[in-house]
Formats: C-alpha cells, sequence, structure tokens
C-alpha cells in the first residue's frame, strides 16, 4: 500500500489547498535567483566575461578528482589522463574578454566533467556512478556558451543551475532575444509525465518521437498560424508546440511539433497542491539511479528539481546546494541534535517537505505507526540487524521507505545524517 501514490493523498489533510499561486511562486523564484548564488539568471547574464572569470568557471568543474578513479577495464586515471584532458580543455585559446554566446538545447545532454564521453568510477563495486557525469539537459532549454574545446566537439555552458561541457551537435546558437522571447511565451505546455514523446513525424526526423523529461516547459504554436495539418497530421487531437531545431545555416529555427492530448502534459504548470506534488514524485517510482541524470533517469536531486519544476519553482542542482540554499522555510540541524529531536521536528512537518541528509534528499509523504516515510532515488540504502550487523540493499532507484532504520551506503541512518528539512511555502 506504500506504494501508491492514492495511500498518501488519501492521508493528507487539505491536499488540493493551493500552497503558493502562480504571483506568489515568481515572487520566490525572484528571491531564489537573487539570493542563491547556484541560481543564475540567463537574461541578465553578461555579454562578455574576462578569460580570467571563464577559466574560473570552468576550472571549478574540470579538475581532478580527488580521489583514484578507474576506467571500466580496471585501468587507473593517470597523470597523463588528466593532461590529456586539460588539454583538451583548451584554456589557453580563452581571450583577454570572452563574448558570451547564447544557445538551446535540441535534445536531452548529459553534462560532463571533461569534454569526454570517457566513463570513469570510482570502484569495480560502483559501476552505475559515472563520476565525470555532472547533470543533464533538456529540449527547449537555454543556455550561455562561454567556450569551446579543442576538438570543436563540446560547448562548456551555463544552464539556470549548472555549468560544464555538453556535445556541440545538442545545442543551436540563437540570439538572445529570440530565446528570451521563447522562455517567456504567455502560453505554454509542461511535461508531467516522467517522460512523454513528440508524434513521430516522417518529415522531420529532428523532432520526431522526440523525448521530454518532466518539468521541460515548451511554448505553444499560435493557432492562428495552424494550417489543417502539420507535417500531415491534424493538430486537432494534438498539442501543438514549437521546438528549437538547427536550420541549414546551423542557426536556431523553431518547428512546430504534435505532442497527443493523450500524453501526459499540462497547459501550464500544475496548481501548487500536495496531490500534485505526491502524484508526480511517484511517476518517477521504479525508475533506475542515474547519477548526474545518466542511464536517461535522474538521481535524488534530479527527482526533486523535476517534481517541484512541474509546478514553476525551480531549485539548485546538487543536494548540499538545496540544503544550504535559503529557499523556503528551513529548519537546521547540527551533530549534536538527537535523533528524537529530529523525530519531533518530521512530526509537524508537511507532506511534499524536503529532508536533507549528508549527500542526499528525500520528498516526505506522511507518518505511519510513528514511522516517517520518504520517497526518494538513491543508489544504495541497508538497515542493521538485531546483532548490529549491516546490510546491504541496493534500491539503486526511486522508492518509498521509512527513513529512521534506513542506512544510508555507508552505515549511518538517514536520520543520524539529517541536516535540514525545507518547506517550500
Amino acid at each position: 500500500m506504500h506504494l501508491s501514490a492514492d495511500y498518501w493523498v488519501n492521508r493528507t489533510d487539505a491536499c488540493d489547498k493551493v500552497l503558493k499561486d502562480q504571483d506568489e511562486i515568481d515572487a520566490l523564484n525572484k528571491f531564489a535567483f537573487d539570493n542563491d548564488p547556484n541560481l543564475v539568471d540567463l537574461a541578465g547574464y553578461p555579454e562578455q566575461l574576462s578569460g580570467k572569470e571563464v577559466r574560473g568557471i570552468i576550472g571549478s568543474i574540470s579538475k581532478p578528482y580527488d580521489k583514484e578513479l578507474f576506467y571500466r577495464d580496471g585501468g587507473k586515471l593517470t597523470n597523463a589522463d588528466y593532461a590529456r584532458y586539460t588539454a583538451d580543455v583548451n584554456m589557453d585559446d580563452l581571450p583577454d574578454i570572452v563574448p558570451i554566446r547564447f544557445g538551446m538545447v535540441l535534445q536531452r545532454a548529459d553534462m560532463r566533467t571533461w569534454p569526454t564521453e570517457d566513463v570513469v568510477f570510482k570502484s569495480q563495486e560502483t559501476l552505475d556512478l559515472d563520476r565525470f557525469q555532472e547533470n543533464a539537459l533538456f529540449p527547449a532549454n537555454a543556455v550561455a556558451i562561454l567556450h569551446e574545446s579543442r576538438d570543436s566537439l563540446w560547448y562548456f555552458v551555463q544552464s539556470y543551475n549548472y555549468a560544464a561541457w555538453v556535445r556541440k551537435d545538442k545545442i543551436v546558437i540563437g540570439s538572445r532575444s529570440k530565446i528570451e522571447a521563447y522562455k517567456n511565451a504567455e502560453h505554454f505546455l509542461v511535461v508531467t509525465g516522467s517522460k512523454v514523446t513528440t508524434n513521430f513525424n516522417p518529415h522531420a526526423p529532428a523532432i520526431s518521437e522526440l523525448q521530454l523529461d518532466m518539468g521541460v516547459r515548451l511554448s505553444l504554436a499560435d493557432p492562428d498560424t495552424l494550417s489543417g495539418d502539420v507535417d500531415g497530421q491534424s493538430p486537432t487531437a494534438s498539442y501543438a508546440v514549437q521546438l528549437p531545431i538547427s536550420n541549414n545555416s546551423g542557426e536556431l529555427e523553431f518547428r512546430t511539433a504534435l505532442i497527443a492530448r493523450s500524453q501526459d502534459v499540462h497547459l501550464g504548470h500544475l496548481p501548487y497542491t500536495r496531490r500534485n506534488i505526491i502524484q508526480q514524485a511517484f511517476k518517477f517510482l521504479g525508475e533506475r539511479y542515474g547519477w548526474g541524470h545518466s542511464y536517461n533517469a535522474r538521481d535524488c536531486t534530479g527527482l526533486v528539481s523535476e517534481v517541484y519544476k512541474t509546478v514553476g519553482i525551480f531549485l539548485p542542482r546538487n543536494s548540499a546546494q538545496q540544503g544550504n540554499s535559503p529557499i523556503g522555510e528551513n529548519i537546521r540541524f547540527s551533530p549534536h541534535d538527537t535523533a528524537e529531536e529530529k523525530l519531533q521536528a518530521i512530526a509537524v512537518a508537511d507532506v511534499g517537505d524536503l529532508i536533507y541528509s549528508t549527500g542526499h534528499v528525500m520528498l516526505y509523504l506522511g507518518t505511519v505507526d510513528n514511522q516517517p516515510y520518504v520517497i526518494h532515488d538513491s543508489s544504495g540504502s541497508g538497515w542493521t540487524d538485531e546483532d548490529g550487523k549491516f546490510h546491504e540493499d541496493p534500491h539503486n532507484g526511486v522508492s518509498v521507505t521509512s527513513l529512521s532504520p534506513t542506512h544510508t551506503s555507508q552505515g549511518f541512518t538517514y536520520l543520524e545524517k539529517m541536516y535540514c528539512i525545507k518547506k517550500i511555502k
């Protein structure tokens, strides 16, 4: 029963109460972008940066890992490997003043530590966690382009909440005004399913059956400009959206695509209610864990970020950034706070609040038989038996668990490592 969204919705008081209207959400987002250094308002991004500033931004991501790393065949990363990656970063080619270009994402794209698709791990026991994987971008996301790799295959880009390397063929350059007009379109569609696709289109392969992940926002096509068909299909039973494409000159254009009305999408953002937060989170139930959005999936922060984007709320990328952010109402704990004090705080938490343990975030569902329950995306956890022996349990996906007896993969309970409860209301 714990694996049913309806179970938790039915236990939630005032589950359909609107917690913030759109004006209040806009004010929350403005506060977030004004006060959280991990969020970047691309509308106000500089037209140029100094070479020193760009080197600092790239260097904060593209740097040797602080522990040994290994390739899949067991070979250890060496100084020579890092020297090769560093050369590919192409820092020497940065001018004193760097003009900033802007672009849009064409299809889901990995954000990488270095301009490479090499996959590396901390050990042979953690082959699911590629340590060069940072994040992902989605179709119609806007980015600022800061630099290009030596082989001209990668851009270093800044999105609204992260900066890293992305394949150039996933990005199309366009005018800043055109991108901002798209982002600010009055009429838009929000993807509310874990994944949906555009309709098949034999005339436009770039936007045919294109995957769109939860939280993606797409400008709707002007109905007055639509003809009786879109590439041979009537738009009557679909939503007509504008998707970025690269034209014959490699520049940004928008082309109309259809998304069937049977797909899990919503005109505008979902109302910010506890019912919607619960139901959105459960749409990821059972999805395999994807460190940094790898494996065409997502990790713990990706889950909560995409859930909250469906109601129009933006969060920083990493769990520590989220947990330490001034966004929302925060109850913070020190290492000296007891488990009982933490449980007392959880007892008065609201469904949908975010619970942060070291390196992890969970979405609170409620308390059953004095046990708090969460839904979260975990690479691994465990439990301790009556004899005090730790047993590892590789969840490796989105699951519902009780909070206090569940351990991290390192053997600590999530409750022991809990340092913040964040209420976004």
